[in-house]
């Protein structure tokens, strides 16, 4: 696997994991639906079920922006196994146009957000500035 198709991988996945840490450094890893447009990968804050829209997450990127995103396939024959992981700063946009930017992004790649689940909350925004990716059919 080259880059182009990591990032391919990357891009066309429904979900990732993105870890964060908080101020004390313990780590926080939480599943996220996301969109990516050039460098950045955004997700954002949405009306499903949760304690408050203030979110760990976001309360750790603030205090440390360095932050991952890994996508992962499992398949029973192991050959087909791969993950790819985007790392770089991560910032929380409240509201302006690269928190339109990513509502716009999610509602494209997820229908959800356009019939059913509104985005409410905050748009989390990872420049990635470096890939990193691994294939059992291809190590790299």
């Amino acid at each position: 696997m080259n880059e182009a198709e990591a990032r391919g991988r990357f891009g066309e996945a429904r979900v990732a994991r993105l870890a964060t840490a908080a101020p004390d450094g313990r780590p926080h890893v939480v599943p996220i639906v996301f969109a990516v447009a050039g460098h950045d990968v955004y997700s954002i804050v949405d009306a499903k079920p949760k304690r408050s829209p203030r979110l760990k997450r976001l309360v750790n990127i603030e205090s440390n922006p360095r932050a991952s995103i890994l996508v992962d396939h499992y398949d029973e024959d192991w050959r087909q196994l791969w993950w790819v992981r985007a790392d770089g700063p991560a910032r929380v946009e409240h509201d302006g146009t690269e928190r339109d930017r990513a509502v716009e992004l999610l509602r494209e790649k997820y229908p959800q957000y356009e019939t059913w689940i509104e985005p409410i909350g905050a748009a989390m925004i990872l420049r990635v500035d470096r890939w990193r990716w691994w294939s059992l059919a291809e190590p790299s």
